[in-house]
């Protein structure tokens, strides 16, 4: 990843006038009746200074793509971000990150830029995906006024609507990375929590194919109902 991103850099800065252009960034795709077995879907996890995202930051960014029903490991999005102004004292003991990973990351509005180059707009899934988005939304709308809304789906809840049955005493990502035999290589860091819980959702894009879900539109239509379901059911 690090490689990928000098390149995309240096292609950056060498182009006319360089620097920021919004309208040259992709547009967020809506989700329609694109065939889901066709679709590139992008799984992203964050690690950030804590959990209040009105006065936490994004740190570290890790993202995979999944398209045809496959992972790509050469399709991933791996940055911690230069940012050594900020205190990580609670929580550098989760993530790993100190501050000399902070001072030597990269620059937060080329990072953020190539993040949206590299996801071209697809949908984004994540483990517990409000967290997620509430912080990603922050750092894109304050780093570089961008405001545009993307897809997003949680994990979260992919994974009891197609495996209610599961004997589960808690419903967190370890508990469905061990139900299913996954092995998380490093828990808390970005790039390795995006990829298992790119397994699990390929463990449900497989589930709504056999339930005959075929489009993105069908897949977030059966969220929807569930959620209505589990509402009226706490009513």
């Amino acid at each position: 990843m690090l490689e990928q991103f000098k390149q995309w850099l240096a292609r950056r800065r060498g182009g006319i006038g360089g620097g920021y252009d919004a309208a040259s960034l992709p547009t967020p795709k809506n989700a329609g009746d694109q065939p889901l077995g066709r679709s590139r879907l992008v799984v992203l996890d964050l690690e950030t200074t804590g959990l209040n995202a009105a006065r936490d930051e994004v740190i570290a960014i890790g993202a995979v793509a999944i398209e045809n029903r496959s992972i790509h490991l050469d399709d991933q999005f791996d940055l911690v971000l230069r940012r050594p102004e900020l205190d990580i004292r609670e929580t550098v003991l989760i993530h790993g990150i100190g501050p000399e990973a902070l001072t030597q990351g990269h620059e937060t509005e080329e990072a953020l830029i190539h993040l949206l180059e590299w996801m071209n707009g697809d949908p984004i899934l994540a483990y517990h995906s409000a967290f997620d988005q509430k912080f990603l939304q922050k750092a894109l709308r304050q780093q570089l006024g961008y405001t545009q809304p993307h897809v997003w789906m949680d994990v979260a809840e992919l994974m009891p609507l197609f495996f209610p049955k599961a004997p589960l005493k808690n419903r967190g990502l370890d508990d469905w990375a061990d139900h299913f035999g996954l092995e998380v290589s490093a828990r808390h860091h970005a790039a390795a929590d995006a990829m298992v819980t790119a397994e699990l959702t390929l463990i449900a894009l497989n589930q709504a194919k056999k339930q005959d879900i075929k489009t993105l539109q069908e897949l977030i239509e059966k969220l929807r109902y569930q959620r209505r379901l589990q509402k009226m059911h706490r009513m």
